[in-house]
């Protein structure tokens, strides 16, 4: 079988899906690999590069879909809302796609992705088990994002992270706020920390509360309790609006006292919950900073504006999009560890095994022979259920 890697075609996107590092591994799985010509160069991986390792370089994106059996991309039509679509007549019957999707955007896009015939993985939906941990690019990405957003505060504040004790005087500490302790907000707090700054957090997951302590932040415990607070892969669940109004109340003045807060309070599948009001914005001292890792979702913070940094209230809202794509090198070398144990994981001999009575096949395979297969999708949909495939 045939790994094709095309270039990204999203607007501004640098990453790539196989760094020149992981070729030999999949072609010790027996797998040869092609690669599109200029599509790890932004990542800062050279034709050559890959070339050394084996793989062989095509022309063009064409020739990639018509010669892969399998083809990996960072965003695959679906997360790419913008060129993904040109795709589509590329993509051939029988065919495996492998990467974001964003299976719970568009239940029309879902619905071309399977009308081609191909068999689409979702990365997203990797259970978070054990056994998949390894293949979970999801939580590779939160981390580089939650790292650079960190990073793009402290370079827009216009105070310093870490306590300097100098012959001008004591400079204090940043107070840094991270209201969601996900992958994202623990790397957000462990960079905080690292800079310097002194990092608390808050999340209505009480599981939370351990892992912010290990990494040194406070954290902040509110006289509220949320009901089935997460869900059995261990991510937010949505509460209703009595909920937020009085989490909103409750976090007024720790909003207030920070300098910078960054939230990454994310449900999948639904729009981000509003965690911070506009007049929430008004009490913050200005020159602080919210930046809004759950922007591409709606965004936490009442004013952020997607893509955009704005100025409210003398507050720098950050609603910065697709900040893994800002460190390239490392983000792509992370993502395409993900993707070559998850592929090895699927070819056995060569061939690519869809054994469906396999939590992680089953639970990322969102399309397969011209129909939308995967029940999480096909319930948060509303489609009827089908008759088990394979």
């Amino acid at each position: 079988m045939i790994v094709g890697v095309a270039k990204e075609s999203y607007p501004g996107e640098r990453r790539v899906a196989l760094v020149p590092l992981a070729v030999p591994n999949l072609t010790k799985a027996g797998l040869e690999v092609v690669i599109e010509a200029g599509a790890g160069e932004q990542a800062g991986y050279p034709d050559s590069t890959y070339s050394e390792k084996g793989a062989k370089i095509l022309p063009d994106r064409a020739a990639v879909f018509g010669t892969a059996d399998i083809v990996l991309q960072v965003l695959c039509y679906g997360s790419n809302d913008i060129t993904g679509k040109a795709d589509l007549p590329l993509m051939r019957r029988g065919q495996a796609i492998i990467g974001f999707l964003r299976p719970f955007g568009s239940v029309e896009v879902v619905r071309q992705i399977a009308q081609a015939g191909v068999s689409a993985f979702s990365v997203e939906l990797m259970p978070r088990t054990t056994r998949a941990q390894n293949m979970d690019a999801l939580s590779s990405m939160a981390t580089v994002c939650g790292y650079k957003a960190i990073l793009l505060a402290a370079e827009t504040s216009p105070r310093i992270f870490p306590m300097m004790t100098t012959a001008a005087g004591t400079v204090t500490p940043a107070r840094v706020f991270v209201i969601g302790a996900g992958v994202a907000g623990l790397q957000a707090i462990s960079t905080a920390r690292r800079l310097g700054a002194v990092a608390s957090a808050y999340d209505m997951r009480p599981a939370a509360k351990e892992q912010v302590q290990s990494l040194g932040g406070r954290f902040v415990e509110l006289p509220i309790e949320a009901r089935d607070a997460q869900d059995a892969r261990g991510y937010g669940t949505a509460q209703d609006e009595g909920f937020y109004a009085r989490q909103r109340e409750l976090l007024t003045k720790v909003v207030a006292e920070s300098d910078v807060v960054l939230t990454a309070a994310v449900i999948p599948g639904k729009k981000s919950p509003v965690l911070i009001t506009r007049d929430m914005v008004k009490g913050m001292a200005p020159g602080s900073v919210i930046i809004d890792v759950a922007a591409e979702r709606g965004g936490n913070c009442e004013l952020t504006q997607l893509g955009k940094t704005v100025k409210e209230h003398g507050v720098t809202i950050i609603g910065a999009i697709n900040l893994a794509s800002s460190v390239p090198y490392h983000a792509s070398q992370m993502y395409a560890r993900n993707l070559v144990n998850y592929l090895t994981y699927m070819v056995k001999d060569g061939r690519l095994q869809l054994n469906l009575q396999d939590e992680i096949i089953r639970e990322t395979l969102v399309t397969h022979a011209g129909e939308i297969v995967n029940t999480r999708v096909r319930e948060f949909f509303k489609l009827p259920a089908l008759t088990p495939v394979g």
